[in-house]
Protein backbone atom coordinates (compact mmCIF):
# COMPACT_ATOMS: atom_id res chain seq x y z
CA UNK A 1 0.00 0.00 0.00
CA UNK A 2 1.10 3.26 -0.99
CA UNK A 3 0.67 6.78 1.13
CA UNK A 4 0.18 10.20 -0.20
CA UNK A 5 0.24 13.39 1.75
CA UNK A 6 0.16 16.10 -0.84
CA UNK A 7 -2.37 15.93 -3.63
CA UNK A 8 -0.01 16.01 -6.34
CA UNK A 9 1.65 12.82 -5.43
CA UNK A 10 -2.32 11.39 -5.17
CA UNK A 11 -2.80 12.67 -8.43
CA UNK A 12 0.31 10.71 -9.69
CA UNK A 13 -0.95 7.72 -7.66
CA UNK A 14 -4.53 7.23 -8.20
CA UNK A 15 -3.45 7.94 -12.09
CA UNK A 16 -1.09 5.37 -11.92
CA UNK A 17 -4.05 2.84 -10.22
CA UNK A 18 -6.34 3.33 -12.99
CA UNK A 19 -3.70 3.88 -16.48
CA UNK A 20 -5.23 0.10 -17.78
CA UNK A 21 -8.68 1.08 -17.22
CA UNK A 22 -8.90 -0.16 -13.25
CA UNK A 23 -11.28 1.08 -10.83
CA UNK A 24 -11.30 2.96 -8.00
CA UNK A 25 -13.69 2.84 -4.71
CA UNK A 26 -13.09 5.41 -2.46
CA UNK A 27 -13.87 4.74 1.73
CA UNK A 28 -13.11 8.26 3.33
CA UNK A 29 -12.65 7.82 7.33
CA UNK A 30 -11.07 9.74 10.18
CA UNK A 31 -8.74 6.85 11.46
CA UNK A 32 -9.30 5.34 14.91
CA UNK A 33 -10.47 2.35 12.41
CA UNK A 34 -12.31 -1.04 13.50
CA UNK A 35 -14.31 -3.77 12.28
CA UNK A 36 -16.76 -1.77 10.64
CA UNK A 37 -14.62 0.62 8.13
CA UNK A 38 -12.75 -2.84 7.48
CA UNK A 39 -15.93 -4.16 6.37
CA UNK A 40 -16.01 -0.92 4.24
CA UNK A 41 -12.83 -1.95 2.28
CA UNK A 42 -13.71 -5.77 1.86
CA UNK A 43 -17.01 -3.74 0.20
CA UNK A 44 -14.80 -1.57 -1.99
CA UNK A 45 -12.55 -4.32 -2.51
CA UNK A 46 -15.13 -6.69 -3.92
CA UNK A 47 -17.08 -4.12 -6.15
CA UNK A 48 -13.68 -2.32 -7.74
CA UNK A 49 -9.74 -2.77 -9.15
CA UNK A 50 -8.28 -0.67 -6.47
CA UNK A 51 -9.20 0.83 -2.98
CA UNK A 52 -8.30 4.29 -2.12
CA UNK A 53 -9.00 5.00 1.99
CA UNK A 54 -8.84 8.53 3.37
CA UNK A 55 -7.85 9.54 6.79
CA UNK A 56 -8.81 12.76 7.97
CA UNK A 57 -9.64 14.31 10.69
CA UNK A 58 -12.32 17.09 9.67
CA UNK A 59 -12.15 19.97 11.60
CA UNK A 60 -14.97 21.65 9.65
CA UNK A 61 -17.53 18.82 11.04
CA UNK A 62 -16.42 19.64 14.63
CA UNK A 63 -18.51 22.33 16.50
CA UNK A 64 -16.89 24.64 18.94
CA UNK A 65 -17.79 22.76 22.18
CA UNK A 66 -16.65 19.36 20.41
CA UNK A 67 -13.94 16.41 20.60
CA UNK A 68 -11.59 17.90 17.99
CA UNK A 69 -8.64 17.34 19.61
CA UNK A 70 -9.56 14.49 21.69
CA UNK A 71 -10.56 12.70 18.71
CA UNK A 72 -8.18 9.45 18.06
CA UNK A 73 -5.15 9.59 15.87
CA UNK A 74 -3.50 6.83 15.14
CA UNK A 75 -1.79 6.83 11.16
CA UNK A 76 0.67 4.10 11.86
CA UNK A 77 -1.99 1.34 13.37
CA UNK A 78 -4.72 2.23 10.93
CA UNK A 79 -2.16 2.23 8.16
CA UNK A 80 -1.04 -1.15 8.86
CA UNK A 81 -5.13 -2.24 9.35
CA UNK A 82 -5.74 -0.96 6.00
CA UNK A 83 -2.64 -2.54 3.75
CA UNK A 84 -3.36 -5.63 5.88
CA UNK A 85 -7.61 -5.67 4.14
CA UNK A 86 -5.81 -4.64 0.71
CA UNK A 87 -6.25 -1.42 0.45
CA UNK A 88 -3.72 0.15 -2.57
CA UNK A 89 -3.67 3.65 -1.35
CA UNK A 90 -4.51 6.04 1.60
CA UNK A 91 -4.72 9.51 1.26
CA UNK A 92 -3.77 10.97 4.45
CA UNK A 93 -3.70 14.65 4.05
CA UNK A 94 -2.72 17.55 6.40
CA UNK A 95 -5.27 20.30 7.24
CA UNK A 96 -3.22 22.62 5.56
CA UNK A 97 -2.81 20.14 2.30
CA UNK A 98 -6.79 20.24 2.54
CA UNK A 99 -7.76 23.42 3.66
CA UNK A 100 -5.41 25.79 2.54
CA UNK A 101 -4.17 29.34 3.42
CA UNK A 102 -7.75 31.46 1.94
CA UNK A 103 -10.05 28.66 1.94
CA UNK A 104 -13.06 30.17 1.65
CA UNK A 105 -15.79 27.46 0.51
CA UNK A 106 -18.24 25.22 1.77
CA UNK A 107 -21.74 23.37 0.82
CA UNK A 108 -24.59 23.21 2.70
CA UNK A 109 -27.46 20.55 1.60
CA UNK A 110 -30.64 21.91 3.02
CA UNK A 111 -33.72 19.41 3.78
CA UNK A 112 -32.10 16.28 4.76
CA UNK A 113 -29.51 17.89 6.95
CA UNK A 114 -32.20 20.29 8.22
CA UNK A 115 -33.10 17.61 11.72
CA UNK A 116 -31.48 15.32 14.21
CA UNK A 117 -28.17 15.73 14.00
CA UNK A 118 -28.64 18.70 11.98
CA UNK A 119 -29.84 20.23 14.40
CA UNK A 120 -27.61 19.92 17.40
CA UNK A 121 -24.99 19.65 15.28
CA UNK A 122 -25.41 23.55 13.51
CA UNK A 123 -23.00 23.71 10.65
CA UNK A 124 -22.14 19.59 11.15
CA UNK A 125 -23.41 18.37 7.72
CA UNK A 126 -21.44 21.73 6.27
CA UNK A 127 -18.48 20.28 6.96
CA UNK A 128 -19.30 16.69 5.71
CA UNK A 129 -20.29 17.91 2.44
CA UNK A 130 -17.50 20.04 1.86
CA UNK A 131 -15.09 18.12 2.45
CA UNK A 132 -16.50 14.72 0.88
CA UNK A 133 -16.86 17.04 -2.24
CA UNK A 134 -13.50 17.56 -2.05
CA UNK A 135 -12.22 13.85 -1.62
CA UNK A 136 -14.53 12.67 -4.96
CA UNK A 137 -12.54 15.84 -6.71
CA UNK A 138 -8.90 14.51 -5.24
CA UNK A 139 -9.88 10.96 -5.71
CA UNK A 140 -11.99 11.03 -8.76
CA UNK A 141 -13.44 7.22 -7.80
CA UNK A 142 -15.70 5.23 -9.87
CA UNK A 143 -17.35 4.29 -6.59
CA UNK A 144 -17.44 5.31 -2.98
CA UNK A 145 -18.26 3.33 0.21
CA UNK A 146 -20.06 4.75 3.42
CA UNK A 147 -21.64 3.01 6.64
CA UNK A 148 -25.22 3.81 7.34
CA UNK A 149 -24.47 3.85 10.74
CA UNK A 150 -23.92 7.52 9.73
CA UNK A 151 -27.58 7.71 7.90
CA UNK A 152 -28.34 11.13 7.79
CA UNK A 153 -24.78 11.56 6.10
CA UNK A 154 -25.48 9.49 3.82
CA UNK A 155 -28.75 10.65 2.89
CA UNK A 156 -26.87 13.99 3.32
CA UNK A 157 -24.05 12.59 0.81
CA UNK A 158 -26.22 11.09 -1.87
CA UNK A 159 -28.23 14.98 -2.33
CA UNK A 160 -25.05 16.73 -2.72
CA UNK A 161 -23.67 14.54 -4.97
CA UNK A 162 -27.00 14.44 -7.19
CA UNK A 163 -27.56 17.81 -6.82
CA UNK A 164 -23.50 18.88 -7.71
CA UNK A 165 -23.73 16.32 -10.62
CA UNK A 166 -21.25 14.57 -9.33
CA UNK A 167 -22.87 11.05 -9.41
CA UNK A 168 -22.27 10.83 -13.52
CA UNK A 169 -19.48 10.23 -14.63
CA UNK A 170 -17.51 11.50 -11.74
CA UNK A 171 -18.57 8.73 -8.60
CA UNK A 172 -20.84 6.04 -10.73
CA UNK A 173 -22.62 4.83 -7.12
CA UNK A 174 -22.61 5.75 -3.53
CA UNK A 175 -22.81 2.79 -1.68
CA UNK A 176 -24.29 2.10 1.60
CA UNK A 177 -22.98 -0.45 3.70
CA UNK A 178 -24.66 -1.64 6.65
CA UNK A 179 -23.99 -0.95 10.09
CA UNK A 180 -21.51 -3.23 11.88
CA UNK A 181 -22.60 -4.40 15.25
CA UNK A 182 -20.64 -5.62 18.77
CA UNK A 183 -22.19 -8.98 19.99
CA UNK A 184 -24.77 -7.49 22.40
CA UNK A 185 -25.88 -5.51 19.34
CA UNK A 186 -24.36 -2.26 20.00
CA UNK A 187 -23.35 -0.11 16.55
CA UNK A 188 -19.47 -0.03 16.15
CA UNK A 189 -18.38 3.17 16.71
CA UNK A 190 -14.43 4.90 17.26
CA UNK A 191 -16.37 7.19 20.46
CA UNK A 192 -17.30 3.74 22.14
CA UNK A 193 -13.72 3.68 23.50
CA UNK A 194 -14.65 6.53 25.57
CA UNK A 195 -17.43 4.11 27.36
CA UNK A 196 -16.68 3.83 30.87
CA UNK A 197 -17.03 -0.35 31.41
CA UNK A 198 -20.88 0.37 33.59
CA UNK A 199 -21.53 2.80 30.90
CA UNK A 200 -20.53 0.38 27.87
CA UNK A 201 -22.56 -2.15 29.21
CA UNK A 202 -26.02 0.11 29.68
CA UNK A 203 -25.34 1.02 25.99
CA UNK A 204 -26.65 -1.97 24.69
CA UNK A 205 -29.94 -0.61 25.81
CA UNK A 206 -30.14 1.53 22.50
CA UNK A 207 -29.97 -1.32 20.09
CA UNK A 208 -32.52 -3.59 22.26
CA UNK A 209 -34.94 -0.57 23.10
CA UNK A 210 -34.52 0.28 18.95
CA UNK A 211 -35.73 -3.26 18.01
CA UNK A 212 -38.79 -3.74 20.74
CA UNK A 213 -40.15 0.28 19.01
CA UNK A 214 -39.97 -1.12 15.49
CA UNK A 215 -41.60 -4.23 16.70
CA UNK A 216 -43.84 -2.28 18.95
CA UNK A 217 -44.89 -0.16 15.81
CA UNK A 218 -45.76 -2.86 13.39
CA UNK A 219 -47.69 -4.18 15.85
CA UNK A 220 -49.83 -1.10 15.30
CA UNK A 221 -49.18 0.86 18.39
CA UNK A 222 -49.54 4.82 17.90
CA UNK A 223 -45.57 5.88 17.25
CA UNK A 224 -45.60 8.94 19.42
CA UNK A 225 -46.27 6.77 22.11
CA UNK A 226 -43.61 4.52 21.13
CA UNK A 227 -40.95 6.81 20.76
CA UNK A 228 -41.75 8.24 24.31
CA UNK A 229 -41.89 4.28 25.61
CA UNK A 230 -37.92 4.22 23.86
CA UNK A 231 -36.54 7.71 25.47
CA UNK A 232 -37.97 6.26 28.76
CA UNK A 233 -36.54 3.06 28.17
CA UNK A 234 -32.52 5.03 27.61
CA UNK A 235 -32.75 7.57 30.90
CA UNK A 236 -33.77 4.42 32.90
CA UNK A 237 -30.72 2.65 31.64
CA UNK A 238 -28.53 5.05 32.77
CA UNK A 239 -28.36 7.67 29.58
CA UNK A 240 -28.64 11.19 30.58
CA UNK A 241 -30.00 12.75 27.91
CA UNK A 242 -32.14 11.76 24.13
CA UNK A 243 -31.16 14.40 21.87
CA UNK A 244 -33.71 12.43 19.64
CA UNK A 245 -35.18 9.55 18.62
CA UNK A 246 -37.34 9.58 15.95
CA UNK A 247 -39.26 7.91 12.86
CA UNK A 248 -38.08 8.93 9.55
CA UNK A 249 -39.01 8.69 5.61
CA UNK A 250 -35.66 6.45 4.78
CA UNK A 251 -35.08 9.06 1.81
CA UNK A 252 -36.25 12.59 2.59
CA UNK A 253 -35.65 12.12 6.34
CA UNK A 254 -39.07 13.99 6.53
CA UNK A 255 -40.10 12.86 10.14
CA UNK A 256 -43.10 10.79 10.14
CA UNK A 257 -46.40 10.56 12.83
CA UNK A 258 -47.79 7.38 11.06
CA UNK A 259 -45.84 4.31 9.32
CA UNK A 260 -47.21 4.25 5.90
CA UNK A 261 -46.24 2.46 2.66
CA UNK A 262 -42.85 4.10 2.25
CA UNK A 263 -39.18 2.63 3.78
CA UNK A 264 -38.27 4.30 7.22
CA UNK A 265 -36.11 4.84 9.54
CA UNK A 266 -35.51 5.24 13.08
CA UNK A 267 -33.10 7.82 14.12
CA UNK A 268 -31.86 7.57 17.40
CA UNK A 269 -29.03 9.77 19.61
CA UNK A 270 -28.57 9.66 23.10
CA UNK A 271 -25.70 10.37 25.59
CA UNK A 272 -24.39 8.02 28.39
CA UNK A 273 -21.36 9.36 30.43
CA UNK A 274 -19.58 12.02 28.34
CA UNK A 275 -20.05 10.05 25.24
CA UNK A 276 -22.97 10.36 21.81
CA UNK A 277 -24.24 7.79 21.11
CA UNK A 278 -26.09 7.33 17.41
CA UNK A 279 -28.15 4.50 15.83
CA UNK A 280 -30.54 3.54 13.57
CA UNK A 281 -33.10 0.84 11.66
CA UNK A 282 -34.94 0.60 9.06
CA UNK A 283 -38.74 -0.42 9.33
CA UNK A 284 -40.10 -2.03 6.94
CA UNK A 285 -43.34 -0.10 5.37
CA UNK A 286 -46.88 -1.01 6.90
Amino acid sequence: MQTANTLDMLRTLTATLRKDGSTLGLVPTMGALHKGHLTLIKAARDACDHVVASIFVNPTQFGPNEDLDAYPRQLEEDSAMLEAEGCSLLWAPTVEAMYPQGFASSIAVSGVSANFCGASRPGHFDGVATVVCKLFNQVQPDMAFFGEKDFQQLAVIRTMARDLDLTAPRVEAIIGVPTVRESDGLAMSSRNRYLSSEDRAAAATLPAAMREAIARIADGTEVRQTLRGLEDALLGAGFSQVDYAQLADATSLEPLEVLGSKDARLLVAAKIGGTRLIDNMAVNPA
